[in-house]
């Protein structure tokens, strides 16, 4: 799957590692994607999702749910 946020497009972005000497080698810095299950449409689906986003409120997470007997 591509490194890519589903909700705002975000995407790996290139550049240079740049050493003292001035030596430039080639080099990629990824946005910081989470796996999140969320609601979409009333269905409930995994996305990728940059954590700026998750932070935003952008996505809708699904609700917890507790699965233990009342007593």
């Amino acid at each position: 799957m591509p490194k890519v946020c589903e909700i705002c497009g975000k995407r790996p972005v290139t550049g240079y590692n740049v050493s003292h000497a001035h030596n430039k080698t080639k080099r990629r810095w990824y946005p910081n994607l989470q796996n999140v299950r969320c609601v979409i449409d009333g269905q409930r689906v995994k996305i990728k999702a940059c954590t700026s986003c998750i932070r935003s409120g952008r996505v809708m997470k699904q609700p917890r749910v507790s699965y233990r007997a009342a007593s």
